[in-house]
């Protein structure tokens, strides 16, 4: 065979093994690595739907404990959670022994402490579900049904890196005020036959306070992380500026990725994959207002990126902020595991297993119905992005192998 003959050759079958590498990860059945992503897909449509009526049983431990036992470096629950239902009501109904102003932040919140000691982040309503955030990407108040919807998304995904929420209705005046710090009932006021409260925070203020129906309140309950596992705080490489006219390096710079890959966390380690997992994750929920994020303490950067504080999200249906992908197109990678677990919940899957997930929480419906489509509509652009990506950079290049189980301690 002449020499530009097996050139012909060789080039065909790097090509098809090209093709027969994306075929197998859009299928999620053909290599060992998808056959494993499938069986954990599996696992996680059959632990999609709880049930409201269950309780712990036959433990000697609060469902505090439990939860706890749960965090690891690189979850924060683990893939099978049988428990997960029970420990979720017990935060929709366990008493509440304290109230007090919410850690400081931007916007309202409460700092609740549970029978047996257990501390929650109680976010309030403030919209209902067909309202429309207009303007930027990150305005509005938070939105309480979006922290739920996102801990569920998270499920979803197989990331596991959310920590655990859930809805409440709570009495203003029987559960709160009665046990409320005086810092935080000095925020308390009526407005007509409604009890409001405003907190204290960087945008609070006496003039838009949150209210409730008569004195029952709506929220979502955040579970506190365990003490154990302290925070570190770490500045988005893809923040924005929020002031106009000032763009940050990576909204004009294409190459911005590649100095990102030369700063410590992201020059090794899981960081990177997890940045841009987390784009995914943004994008689809529409959360455009990441500027930082929190990690374990110490950890070499090998502990997870934590999905903290996501109800900046489901704000404007009809919005793909595309931007909040920069992170995924700039680099043109993401793991091998997010992307199997992403064909597999395309067609309409993952908006029909947000459904599923959603029907069990106390205060649902959680999203309204344009939200849903949303996602669908906003997983399709993700899926073409790495397609693109593929096309320019080749997939062995785009899918990258990253798969680490860091033992619990």
């Amino acid at each position: 065979m002449k020499l530009k003959q097996r050139i012909v050759v060789l080039c065909a079958v790097l090509l098809l093994l090209g093709l027969a590498k994306i075929f197998l990860l859009d299928g999620g059945e053909g290599s060992a690595a998808s056959r494993r992503d499938l069986r954990a897909f599996r696992k996680m449509e059959a632990g999609l739907t709880l049930s409201r009526a269950a309780r712990l049983t036959h433990t000697l431990q609060s469902p505090w404990e439990i939860a706890s036992q749960w965090v690891g470096p690189r979850e924060v629950y683990p893939e099978e959670t049988p428990e997960l239902a029970a420990v979720l009501m017990s935060l929709s109904s366990a008493r509440v022994e304290r109230a007090d102003v919410g850690y400081k932040g931007t916007q309202l919140k409460a700092l609740l402490v549970l029978d047996g000691g257990q501390k929650v982040v109680f976010k309030p309503k403030r919209y209902n579900r067909d309202y429309v955030v207009e303007g930027e990407p990150y305005a509005g108040y938070d939105r309480h049904n979006a922290e739920v919807a996102a801990f569920h998304l998270d499920r979803i995904l197989g990331f596991r890196r959310a920590p655990l929420v859930v809805g409440r209705y709570v009495n203003l005046r029987t559960e709160i005020k009665s046990v409320a710090t005086d810092q935080l009932l000095s925020t308390f006021l009526m407005q007509g036959n409604n009890t409001c409260f405003y907190g204290k925070c960087y945008y609070c203020r006496e003039s838009e306070p949150a209210c409730a129906e008569g004195e029952i309140m709506e929220g979502s309950l955040t579970l506190w992380l365990p003490d154990v596992w302290p925070l570190q705080k770490h500045r988005h490489p893809w923040g924005r500026t929020y002031r106009e006219g000032k763009l940050a390096r990576w909204e004009y710079d294409e190459s911005y990725c590649e100095a990102v890959k030369k700063m410590p966390p992201y020059d090794a380690g899981p960081r990177l994959l997890d940045v841009i997992d987390t784009a995914v994750f943004d994008y689809l929920i529409g959360n455009a207002d990441r500027h930082h994020y929190e990690s374990f303490q110490d950890d070499g950067g090998a502990s997870m990126l934590i999905l903290l504080d996501n109800a900046k999200s489901f704000g404007n249906p009809a919005l793909d902020e595309r931007s909040i992908l920069a992170p995924l197109y700039q680099c043109c990678m993401v793991r091998v595991s997010t992307w199997n677990r992403l064909n597999l919940l395309r067609s309409g899957a993952l908006s029909s297993a947000m459904r599923q997930a959603l029907a069990f929480d106390p205060i649902q419906p959680i999203l309204a119905e344009p939200h849903l489509a949303a996602l669908d509509r906003r997983l399709s652009g993700v899926i073409a992005t790495v397609k693109q990506c593929m096309e320019t950079q080749g997939p062995d290049n785009t899918l990258i192998e990253d798969r680490i189980n860091l033992p619990h301690p």
